[in-house]
């Protein structure tokens, strides 16, 4: 766990003592965006067209953001055209790492050891965290994006005119963009990133705080799941997806070693019901592997978990018949 100053690897946790314990996380550092004509896009500057083979993805089995991008690779159909690299589970004093294990999957683009050594090829004096999901362009030698929630607007969109690509499905269609934005942002800040407030605060204040507000937007989820099948009424959105990551982490990992324990989602009827509908959606398992995701919080936080002892419950039931087709027979 650490990050690159001036190009240069530090192994440091997160500082919290200047935020009264509350654990604050940085922006995202590259913006470019793929487009289909190279036009620049919301932020950053123009010249990546989407192309088949240009783009090359950095990823995490464990981590819920790059989950996200697998998720919007596989249910588009964009295996083929964008390759992927799989960092190790554990991340140590040297950060994410292609060490050879089961799911890993080596850096065949810039031979990398070590995920901040992709950074530092991208910007020699490059400061701030090592994260993944990041997007690599073969033609110019750079980070594109590591920016999930932009990533997956890129695979969702930019690719649509390639062979095979599924531009039938829409994540983000249009009309539904204010309310997908609405929701994206409440849900990122009590639930996605909420779990790790709680998580990583090392005050009492900054974790009940987190807390808080975490199991008071899951029991509005949990209500609004009574009567919507999905977030955004019949239609299956990003938003979905976005939870969906966090969900699935949340009773193997979150309710123990994040101390999120108020409540699991199995005791969430509607809520355990729908992540079991998102799981079983076609391309969606394969890109979970709870292995990797316990294995990553339990071993490499050792200031939460000094033993690095991973539990071996609980057992899931992604596999379970739902019933949320109902909601929409109504």
């Amino acid at each position: 766990m650490g990050l690159l100053v001036d190009g240069k690897w530090q192994d440091k946790w997160y500082e919290t003592k200047s935020n009264d314990g509350h654990f604050k996380r940085a922006a995202s550092s590259f913006r470019n965006w793929v487009t289909q004509d190279g036009a620049a896009g919301p932020t950053g500057t123009a010249g990546f067209k989407a192309e088949s083979g240009r783009y090359h993805l950095y990823v995490s089995y464990a981590c819920p953001w790059a989950h996200r991008a697998l998720i919007f690779r596989s249910l588009k159909g964009l295996e083929k055209h964008i390759s992927l690299s799989v960092v190790h589970p554990l991340m140590g004093a040297e950060g994410w790492t292609f060490q050879e294990d089961e799911g890993t999957e080596p850096d065949t683009i810039n031979n990398a050891k070590l995920l901040h050594e992709v950074y530092t090829k991208a910007g020699p004096t490059f400061t701030g965290r090592v994260t993944v999901p990041v997007l690599w362009d073969r033609q110019t030698n750079t980070i594109v994006n590591n920016e999930s929630s932009e990533i997956i607007r890129m695979f969702n969109e930019a690719f649509n005119a390639l062979p095979d690509v599924k531009a039938e499905l829409d994540f983000a269609p249009a009309r539904l963009l204010p309310q997908i934005d609405e929701i994206n942002a409440r849900i990122y800040d009590r639930v996605n990133n909420g779990v790790y407030k709680a998580g990583f605060a090392t005050t009492q204040d900054a974790y009940e705080e987190a807390i808080s507000n975490l199991f008071d937007e899951l029991d509005v989820l949990e209500q609004h799941l009574t009567t919507s099948r999905y977030l955004v009424g019949d239609t299956l959105t990003e938003a979905d997806w976005r939870l969906f990551t966090t969900l699935v982490r949340f009773d193997p990992v979150y309710v123990g070693h994040f101390k999120c324990n108020i409540r699991r989602i199995a005791d969430y009827p509607n809520l355990n019901n729908y992540l079991r509908e998102l799981y079983q959606v076609a391309g969606v398992a394969k890109t979970t592997n709870i292995d990797h995701i316990k294995r990553h919080y339990y071993e490499s936080h050792t200031m939460i978990n000094p033993t690095t002892i991973v539990p071996l419950g609980p057992k899931l039931d992604l596999d379970q018949p739902h019933d949320r087709d109902k909601l929409s027979a109504n």
